[in-house]
């Protein structure tokens, strides 16, 4: 069910609504946009009936939803989302950039990379504290060691952290440190792990899973919501086919697939999309040319040492290249959009 407010509607007309679907026994969503305030209703095993809502004052209409995800939806919030993360943003005008080492491997190698990114003017970054890996003699990471140190890239650089929880468990640990939650791909439909940072008060990143459809994405991302949480941002990473030439293949017609049906912003991962160097930075600027809200970027001072995705990490001078090759192509669309 999606209740319409009317324009017109004021702040207590909107709350006897919340109001009324509590007490039917449902969840409200209310989702307020340039010129009216949409609520979603979940919570439902069946249809709801609209004359519950329809001649309540301030109500425009009740709409029965019927595709599978209803808070993503752009039938509930025409306009794009723009998900806060401090004074910056992610979604709206200006691409953001998230970039860092995979993992944090030590305070040195942190800050050293930490420097290179800030230096470009980027106000994200990312490093795992948490690693998950297909081996379980490869490295898992510093834990709450390397969140600390990411704590110290922010407090010195003032850029934001980016990072990744693994299970319930470490949740509240990690939501101590970081400023982004990021859901990586093997966790895309562990949905017990979606319903409780649905339940954090930071933004959720959602990386799409290695064989997951748009669908599934767009409800891996409804689990998230459900819980009240609605600062998600979607990451397109690449999915597993037969090709043998990149690490995944990156899908880009997911972003204006995306963009036609989620109001929420979606992110480009070419890193992890491609596994290999020299193809990172093309498919960054493509991503940007698609019209991705952002890209994230795997950056290491010496990844022939790297503890993890060494091969995929560009060197700081190619980093430099790549940011500025990415900022004047979005210049380009920024003014052809504006000439039209």
């Amino acid at each position: 069910m999606l209740i319409v407010m009317s324009p017109e509607a004021t702040a207590d007309q909107v709350e006897d609504v919340l109001k009324l679907v509590r007490e039917l026994g449902f969840k409200p969503h209310p989702m307020p946009g340039a010129t009216r305030t949409a609520i979603g209703v979940t919570g439902n095993s069946g249809p709801i009936d609209p004359s519950h809502f329809e001649f309540m004052p301030g109500v425009g209409e009740a709409i029965r939803v019927s595709k599978p995800y209803k808070l993503v939806g752009r039938d509930l919030k025409h306009e794009d989302s723009v998900v806060k993360v401090g004074e910056f943003t992610i979604g709206g005008p200006i691409p953001a950039i998230i970039a860092g080492p995979c993992a944090v491997e030590s305070f040195e190698q942190t800050m050293e990379i930490a420097e290179t990114v800030a230096a470009c003017g980027v106000n994200f970054f990312r490093g795992g504290a948490f690693k998950p890996r297909t081996s379980p003699y490869s490295f898992q990471g510093l834990g709450e060691e390397g969140l600390k140190i990411l704590a110290e890239v922010r407090n010195k650089f003032g850029m934001r952290i980016v990072t990744e929880v693994l299970d319930q468990e470490n949740v509240d640990l990690v939501e101590e440190y970081a400023d982004v939650l990021q859901i990586g791909a093997r966790n895309m439909q562990n949905f017990t792990l979606l319903r409780r940072v649905g339940q954090a008060k930071k933004p959720v990143l959602l990386k799409r899973g290695m064989s997951a459809t748009l669908d599934e994405l767009l409800l891996a991302a409804e689990y998230i919501m459900s819980e009240g949480n609605y600062d998600v941002i979607l990451c397109e990473r690449g999915v597993r086919t037969f090709a043998d030439h990149t690490r995944n293949t990156l899908d880009l017609s997911i972003v204006p697939a995306v963009q036609g049906l989620s109001h929420l912003p979606i992110i480009v991962d070419p890193s992890h999309g491609t596994g290999r160097r020299d193809k990172v930075t093309p498919l960054a600027r493509a991503a940007i040319a698609v019209g991705a809200d952002g890209i994230m970027i795997e950056v290491h001072t010496h990844p022939e040492r790297a503890l993890s995705d060494g091969p995929q990490a560009l060197l700081p001078d190619m980093f430099v290249k790549l940011v500025e090759e990415v900022r004047s192509i979005h210049k380009v669309l920024e003014k052809n959009e504006g000439a039209s």
